[in-house]
């Protein structure tokens, strides 16, 4: 993954952190079922500047963030330190997360883990399943194929372009996928969701997916018990 490398100046300027500022809607309402659930442990897994981070923490999770941007981080610790809320934020390669075993509840990936091929997506879902605990919750965003972007570059991987001489991340590979693609790519997972939904600009499909981990059903739900808390 080298999108970081675009991102990491992005976040440098107040204009490109102001769009990134509020948490997604889908992330809240996700959030909000998952701790009437008794998720506590949170990992934001790209946090870029910290809004989802910040957004669990002011709820009373337990809020922990990556990003392999160093300017990420260094902003999301100056806006959790103004907002009074206490975050571990690391700056840390995705396929070596710093955290022991079956350490959260719920792991977050917003528009992150599509900046890569299949081969480099697999590295990264085995660290997020080591991390999370037995029925834990994987929320994610792909890039669908119905994407306007979809196709466009030079195919440097199956389903992954990269676009020479785009003003954006695109000159970095972003990988795109069907349904069928979102079942077969994660293995090791139970897919609860997934909505084909436009982001902010026509055309811009993403899934919005939450797949979850083995483990003791909560009677009632779609989602697994969180188990095998830390220290209890």
């Amino acid at each position: 993954m080298t999108a970081h490398l675009y991102w990491d100046e992005v976040w440098r300027t107040d204009g490109g952190r102001a769009d990134w500022s509020r948490p997604h809607p889908w992330v809240v309402d996700e959030a909000a079922r998952l701790q009437a659930l008794g998720a506590k442990d949170v990992l934001d897994l790209g946090c870029g500047v910290g809004r989802h981070a910040l957004f669990y923490a002011e709820q009373g999770l337990v809020s922990s963030a990556t990003d392999r941007s160093p300017e990420a981080v260094r902003v999301g610790l100056d806006e959790s330190a103004k907002r009074g809320v206490n975050i571990a934020f690391e700056v840390a390669d995705f396929t070596e997360l710093p955290y022991p075993a079956a350490s959260f509840d719920l792991v977050l990936a917003f528009n992150v883990v599509y900046h890569n091929d299949e081969a480099g997506l697999a590295r990264v879902l085995a660290e997020v399943r080591r991390v999370l605990r037995p029925g834990g919750v994987y929320q994610s965003t792909m890039l669908s194929k119905r994407n306007g972007e979809y196709g466009r570059g030079d195919e440097v991987s199956p389903n992954t372009f990269c676009q020479p001489g785009a003003p954006d991340d695109k000159v970095h590979p972003h990988m795109y996928v069907d349904a069928a693609d979102l079942v077969r790519l994660h293995e090791g997972f139970r897919l609860l969701s997934a909505t084909d939904a436009e982001h902010e600009k026509p055309g811009s499909f993403h899934w919005h997916c939450v797949f979850d981990t083995p483990g003791q059903d909560v009677a009632g739900t779609r989602h697994g018990r969180f188990a095998q808390r830390a220290g209890k």
